[in-house]
């Protein structure tokens, strides 16, 4: 039941635990009481809305930063990523495979803010070895939720 609580969950996190309820054939209160165990337990970590920022009107820079770092020893990964983690730019932190050892997603008010994150903040981190910075020029999916949907053209249409 957790899994597919879960799955209704992180599709539309303001499902009622009524409507969960009713999507899984169980009572309420159980649903209630599943959703706050995990919630104790840190398996729900937070809950979150889906933003479409280019129809907002705010100025927003999302960069995706690849970095590579020295793992402390006894330590590894950790202590780094939690130094990251730390700067409130950072929206999210992976450790991946490949040739770069993390994966951060920062957020900015410009392009420039978000250089200056990383010349100023990020790299002078000890053990960062080196950084590569992408900027998001466009979301289509985010957390599964389509965000921007092609045009149909018109003018195929008139043919």
């Amino acid at each position: 039941m957790r899994e597919r609580i879960l799955t209704l969950l992180e599709r539309n996190a303001r499902m009622s635990s009524a409507d969960i309820a009713a999507c899984l054939g169980t009572e309420e209160s159980v649903v209630r009481e599943e959703i706050r165990k995990m919630e104790d337990e840190h398996i729900i970590c937070g809950y979150h809305a889906v933003i479409d920022w280019n129809k907002s009107g705010e100025e927003k820079a999302d960069a995706f930063i690849e970095v590579k770092v020295s793992p402390q020893r006894g330590v590894g990964f950790d202590q780094i990523a939690e130094k990251i983690w730390q700067y409130p730019e950072v929206s999210s932190i992976q450790l991946i495979s490949g040739a770069f050892d993390f994966a951060v997603f920062i957020e900015g008010k410009s392009m420039r803010e978000v250089a200056m994150f990383v010349s100023e903040k990020l790299s002078p981190i000890e053990g960062v070895l080196s950084t590569s910075t992408s900027f998001v020029l466009k979301t289509y999916k985010d957390n599964g939720i389509v965000i921007a949907r092609p045009k149909k053209d018109e003018r195929l249409e008139l043919s």
